[in-house]
């Protein structure tokens, strides 16, 4: 049996083994080859060895394992012409239920650093946007991009062109692609270019990536942070210090002000009800929440400026209060609340001992956040 790189998280009961060994039916879910053994819950899923099962069911099968089943499941004899109208919405309803969640938490486990667990998920989504819009569609080229980046992850940068090629011809032949989708192209084509070590022609894609996006967002919208994070990424590695360091600045800048904004909502919705906690909001949801993907980006992106910014021989003290004032924020929002008041007390002494120590009221506003919602 071949070693499978794609993962290697297993449900502890074992529950996916015991398996059906069945010969011809079915194609992996993971290669596509003959599948011979079924998934043991919902026995509608099939794999060519125990590998791709593993990779699978940590990726993105262990949370839409039962809903596959009414997808793969053929509809039953519906005598009315309604009701097999209504039958076919509802499987489009719920194919398109799917796609969102397997794009979702392909592109969390990609930002999370977990390149090789994000390309069953990312599978699963080009699989049901093809079904579901067709194989020339410009709803394909998230998954798309997902793939490229995650192949880029795991040094498959061969794959990784390919499926930026692909998403690159849909976008070129579709006239009314949204701007995002051609700034996300943009990114990823940029760090492609980066793992082949082209930095000249990453930085080309980079800025076009950042010229999208802030004429889509705004030039300081989160979107725009990405393409700013992995520029000076490449300046760093240049030594060309002073050009990364402004544009670490501005990453934080931007995520600072987002976060603040959100600190403030919160506090106000918490202020007008009283009763409701941060955990029961995140119970109920609330508009305009950070998404699971949004939030695995900040951290990403402000944990990695903040080791730069304490591993710096030239150290900018104020900087980095601020990279640690955003991420205390963010565990605040992320409802981590004794990481937050960690993060949030590091900030606080290091502001104090500063000549100049506006954002002390600040930091210590959120800490006293911090500490009425753990009571």
């Amino acid at each position: 049996m071949r070693k499978c790189c794609l993962g290697n998280a297993w449900p502890k009961d074992g529950i996916l083994g015991g398996g059906d060994a069945l010969e011809g039916i079915g194609r992996c879910e993971v290669c596509g080859a003959v599948g011979r053994i079924r998934c043991g819950r919902c026995r509608v899923t099939f794999y060519c060895d125990v590998d791709h099962q593993q990779a699978d069911w940590g990726s993105i099968h262990e949370q839409i394992c039962p809903l596959l089943v009414p997808i793969r499941t053929p509809l039953p004899f519906l005598p009315s012409e309604e009701e097999r109208k209504r039958g076919a919405e509802q499987l489009e309803e719920r194919k398109k239920q799917l796609t969102s969640l397997a794009q979702s938490r392909s592109q969390e486990l990609v930002l999370d650093g977990k390149a090789a667990e994000a390309i069953p998920a990312a599978l699963h989504a080009l699989r049901f946007s093809t079904e579901l819009y067709g194989p020339d569609s410009v709803q394909l080229v998230p998954a798309y991009l997902v793939l490229a980046l995650a192949s880029t992850g795991i040094g498959h940068l061969q794959e990784a062109s390919k499926y930026l090629s692909q998403a690159e011809w849909i976008v070129l032949k579709t006239p009314d692609c949204s701007i995002a989708v051609q700034s996300k192209l943009q990114r990823g084509l940029g760090l492609l270019c980066v793992a082949k070590g082209n930095f000249e022609q990453a930085l080309y894609h980079l800025a076009n990536d950042i010229y999208l996006a802030s004429s889509a967002f705004g030039l300081k919208s989160t979107e725009i942070s990405g393409g700013y994070f992995h520029m000076a990424n490449i300046f760093l590695h240049q030594d060309k210090m002073d050009i990364a360091n402004s544009l670490y600045a501005e990453v934080t800048s931007i995520w600072h002000a987002f976060l603040l904004k959100s600190v403030q909502a919160q506090e106000q919705i918490l202020k007008s009800q009283p009763e409701m906690s941060l955990l029961s909001q995140e119970r109920e949801g609330s508009e305009g929440r950070m998404t699971r993907a949004q939030k695995a980006e900040a951290f990403q992106v402000l944990s990695a400026v903040l080791d730069i910014r304490e591993q710096t021989l030239k150290q900018q003290p104020e900087e980095t209060a601020r990279v640690l004032h955003t991420l205390a924020m963010l565990h605040y929002l992320n409802m981590d609340f004794p990481r937050a008041h960690k993060v949030g007390l590091k900030a606080l002494d290091l502001l104090k001992q500063l000549p100049q120590q506006e954002s002390l009221e600040t930091i210590d506003h959120l800490l006293k956040l911090i500490n009425s919602s753990t009571k």
